[in-house]
């Protein structure tokens, strides 16, 4: 995901106060956050904690960081409204219930708090759309759970979020892995 770094500050701008990062990864977002953020609760399933660069960036960041290793579409370990801001980069494409998950972002993030997001999906053009679709069962079993052709804006609306801001762009690489949505959207 590094050749994706370019996108990630814009992402990020908007983020301010206690962070939820779900799909935290190898913590490379820490040094594209803003000043405004206190601190960062990463949540992954993939445990990297022992990887020399992860610690490094954790030990490296202007804020206190903890990360947990666990899923973000079960029941999230935080009372609700916790949260300030809730970020997500090319995460919602590989969690296996994204709706359940958005409804946990959404239960934790504060009344009024940003969900900030930049994440790939379905193609606008229905040519794009369709080869998405074929090529999707595929690419899911060869990409670890990734899938092409979600339809993120519906998905955070579906969980209740307002979408305040919508960004939708075509990446550099192949059409149908580069449409992009970059968005911010509240809880109200």
């Amino acid at each position: 995901m590094r050749q994706m770094n370019p996108l990630r500050p814009e992402a990020l701008e908007p983020a301010h106060g206690e962070v939820l990062e779900v799909g935290f990864g190898t913590a490379l977002n820490l040094e594209h956050y803003p000043p405004g953020v206190t601190a960062v609760t990463g949540l992954d399933p993939m445990e990297v904690g022992a990887v020399a660069t992860v610690s490094e960036r954790i030990r490296e960041a202007a804020f206190p960081v903890e990360r947990k290793t666990l899923r973000a579409d079960g029941e999230l370990p935080f009372d609700a409204g916790r949260f300030d801001c809730i970020v997500t980069t090319w995460t919602l494409c590989s969690i296996p219930d994204a709706a359940a998950a958005l409804a946990e972002m959404h239960r934790v993030l504060k009344p009024g708090g940003l969900y900030c997001f930049i994440e790939h999906g379905r193609a606008d053009a229905a040519s794009t759309a369709r080869w998405q679709d074929r090529i999707n069962p595929l690419w899911r079993r060869v990409c670890d759970g990734c899938n092409i052709n979600r339809k993120i804006d519906r998905l955070v609306e579906s969980a209740g979020f307002e979408l305040a801001n919508l960004d939708r762009f075509r990446a550099k690489g192949p059409g149908i892995v580069a449409q992009m949505y970059r968005g911010i959207a509240t809880r109200t």
